[in-house]
């Protein structure tokens, strides 16, 4: 029904994009000519636009609101878990005890350990 409705206002809102730049700005609506009198005269033309974008905005709120509405009744959690228990069947890692120490930083023994590792010439080999 979800998808529905979404598909629905979809195409609303294109046929209320379409109605709207169909409209003059000064109102003439659509620029037929024609008698002064009848449905399709300039005037008419330009009230019959009018009306239908009324509509279409109208439509397109109605759909907006309904859209709102299902997708907080369908997201709605019924009960809140208020336990701190934690998940205890996945496996924790661990402290490794194999870092050095320099001081409280692991960091600074690590980087220690790579200078030492370093060979004493800074050149770099052609074959790497």
């Amino acid at each position: 029904m979800f998808l529905f409705v979404t598909v629905l206002q979809a195409i609303v809102a294109a046929m209320l994009v379409g109605v709207i730049l169909m409209q003059k700005s000064e109102g003439g609506g659509l620029g037929v000519g024609g008698s002064p009198s009848g449905m399709m005269s300039a005037r008419g033309a330009a009230d019959l636009l009018t009306r239908t974008t009324s509509i279409l905005a109208a439509l397109f709120v109605i759909l907006s609101i309904t859209l709102a509405v299902m997708a907080a009744a369908e997201g709605k959690i019924e009960t809140i878990d208020q336990s701190l228990q934690r998940d205890n069947s996945a496996p924790v890692s661990a402290p490794a005890d194999d870092v050095p120490l320099a001081g409280d930083d692991p960091l600074a023994a690590a980087a220690a350990a790579a200078d030492e590792e370093a060979p004493a010439s800074s050149s770099v080999p052609l074959d790497q």
